[in-house]
């Protein structure tokens, strides 16, 4: 796909699954990887008013740090405003006895919350895209799920919103290459010591060499 084919199908994806309202703004997590860029570039194109929103969840010493100074970067370079947080996430993940993925998420999706509510946004734009859902289907299958588990990430949840579920992570990349955009990479999702990136860099690999089109399928 182009381009132009991109930024259409997450058009219509909005129009058909989301409606976001472009006279409130949107909130986006930015942590200026490949998906967030992408979400917000998008969205700014789309003619959305953005605010974009950072994590810093102090855990990987420099590497947060140079990933906050570079989402701020690139909300300036979209003309968007920038907002951020630092979190103590290990103190967080002790006090409340979770782990610290799970810390991560509450931190993030509380403060998201807090910004949305003081700001007026009308949504909360996450840059979860196809490949993210997929995923998600086979977590919650090796955990043993009902019928509702097996049907992946949801467009839509509460204020919670995910224009990108309609596109995959290769089109995520073209889409960077295309418009010239930088993004940064966390090393973390190399690392097999978290399960879904178990599933990401074994299982779906070994599921693609006996189905090629494993992420369509099960999409569908």
């Amino acid at each position: 796909m182009d381009l132009s084919e991109i930024t259409l199908r997450v058009k219509q994806f909005i129009d058909s699954r989301i409606q976001l309202d472009k006279t409130m703004p949107v909130l986006i997590g930015l942590s200026g990887g490949a998906d967030s860029v992408a979400l917000s570039d998008i969205l700014v194109t789309l003619g959305y008013r953005c605010i974009a929103c950072h994590c810093n969840f102090q855990l990987r010493g420099d590497e947060a740090e140079r990933d906050m100074v570079f989402a701020r970067d690139m909300a300036q370079t979209l003309n968007i405003p920038f907002r951020s947080v630092r979190f103590d996430t290990e103190m967080y993940a002790s006090q409340k006895h979770i782990s610290i993925e799970m810390a991560c998420r509450e931190l993030r999706y509380e403060w998201f919350e807090e910004q949305r509510k003081k700001i007026g946004a009308g949504a909360i734009a996450i840059a979860h895209h196809r490949d993210d859902s997929v995923e998600t289907v086979l977590l919650n299958l090796i955990r043993g799920t009902g019928i509702s588990g097996l049907t992946g990430i949801h467009p839509v949840n509460g204020y919670i919103v995910r224009p990108l579920l309609c596109l995959s992570r290769k089109d995520i990349e073209s889409y960077l290459s295309l418009r010239g955009l930088p993004y940064i990479t966390d090393r973390t999702n190399k690392e097999d010591i978290y399960v879904r990136n178990k599933i990401r860099l074994q299982v779906l690999p070994l599921l693609e060499s006996i189905n090629p089109s494993v992420y369509a399928t099960i999409e569908r």
